[in-house]
């Protein structure tokens, strides 16, 4: 197999983590701007990875919410519950445009990734998009709302959406799903820092202290 992770962090350098995720993951937002605040704190290099969150799901042996036994249903209802009081965030138990098809979104990331946009509106519009889907009742498959979506974060939206459709970028979308799957990614979101992985928001805790372990060691 082809090794597609980053070197460990050179002493000196910055912390860099590789965040594997999907517009629509739940998770991901709920984690959203925990991990924003993380990446200020630390002074944290996020490479951004977005990946076909479905097509995950069916090669690691996941399902949709909808297609889990009731018990389990019910209970991811009472964890968003209480992660939507610990994060203080709005949070829909059921969002209008939910599930969708956030490939044109995460297309659009990469395009502004390759076109080196500032790290903040990259971050903004990350959790833009995330919260559209999860709070703001929005259809982040319609490319209008995205196109206002990627300029309210400082981008040039109409641009991201003409570039979206190169086929470079729809290659590079498999293309991470093809490394999530390699590196043993199964849900969302995923963080890579130092080759250690993290799955989920709740392990933000711990992510946070492997960088501060790494920058004191340095």
């Amino acid at each position: 197999m082809t090794d597609h992770s980053l070197p460990a962090t050179a002493p000196g350098a910055r912390p860099r983590v590789e965040f594997y995720f999907s517009f629509i993951s739940l998770w991901s937002y709920i984690g959203s701007l925990p991990f924003q605040q993380l990446i200020a704190r630390r002074d944290v290099e996020v490479i951004y990875k977005p990946m076909d969150l479905y097509q995950v799901f069916a090669a690691t042996g996941g399902k949709p919410p909808k297609e889990r036994a009731p018990a389990r249903q019910a209970y991811r209802l009472v964890e968003m519950a209480r992660w939507r009081k610990v994060r203080n965030i709005p949070l829909n138990n059921e969002p209008r445009y939910y599930p969708a098809q956030p490939s044109t979104g995460h297309r659009m990331l990469l395009a502004a990734l390759n076109g080196k946009a500032p790290a903040a509106a990259t971050h903004a519009f990350v959790h833009a998009a995330l919260k559209a889907v999860w709070a703001d009742e929005l259809n982040i498959e319609d490319p209008a709302t995205l196109v206002t979506l990627a300029n309210d974060s400082g981008l040039d939206g109409t641009a991201l959406l003409a570039a979206s459709e190169d086929p470079l970028l729809h290659a590079r979308e498999q293309e991470l799903t093809a490394e999530a799957l390699q590196r043993n990614v199964f849900g969302a979101p995923f963080y890579y820092f130092n080759e250690q992985p993290f799955w989920g928001q709740d392990r933000l805790e711990l992510l946070e202290a492997a960088i501060i372990e790494s920058t004191a060691s340095n």
